[in-house]
């Protein structure tokens, strides 16, 4: 299996505020430019899944239905919900919170949200499901923290990672990555 890990186009949010579950919808014009790219690129036949967050879904329908079907929403692609943190600027969330959860990046729940071991745990389900299926292709639209779980799920296993070992690359907004599964 191809999977394409396709990042959201940029979201209507103030920089510097923390969101990942937040609900934000994207800008509409980089929206419909990412659609028109993917769709150029994608092959004749895929399938197709999004996180259920609203700049995804504008993604999805921007680029139309897959030829294998219709999309599937899932929240196992939802970025990583950083609980009470969720739209406050960063700089508000103060450095013994931000320590707290790099000190034990793994299990601490950001702002009582999600811990990374629960991110990785949802997206290595959601990824078993789509290696299971006939597509030869399968596009997820998502976010940058499912992409980089992903990442390091394929170069890592089971193994968690610190702070310091978590990926930092990730496509840029309305851009993807494509990966062979398993590798």
């Amino acid at each position: 299996m191809r999977l394409w890990l396709v990042r959201h186009a940029a979201p209507r949010i103030e920089p510097g505020r923390c969101y990942g579950r937040l609900d934000v919808v994207a800008d509409a014009a980089a929206t419909q430019a990412a659609a028109a790219a993917l769709r150029a690129a994608l092959p004749p036949r895929w399938a197709g899944w999004h996180s259920t967050r609203a700049r995804c879904r504008q993604l999805a329908a921007a680029l139309g239905g897959p030829p294998a079907g219709t999309w599937r929403e899932d929240a196992r692609l939802d970025e990583l919900d950083f609980g009470a943190w969720e739209g406050r600027a960063w700089d508000a969330i103060g450095a013994a919170a931000l320590d707290a959860w790099v000190a034990d990046f793994a299990h601490h729940r950001a702002g009582g949200g999600e811990s990374v071991a629960q991110l990785l745990a949802r997206v290595q389900a959601a990824l078993a499901e789509a290696a299971a299926s006939a597509a030869t292709d399968v596009v997820w639209i998502t976010h940058a923290g499912v992409i980089r779980a992903v990442q390091w799920l394929r170069a890592q296993g089971a193994r968690l990672p610190t702070a310091a070992q978590w990926p930092r690359e990730a496509p840029h907004w309305g851009a993807w990555t494509v990966l062979d599964w398993p590798a």
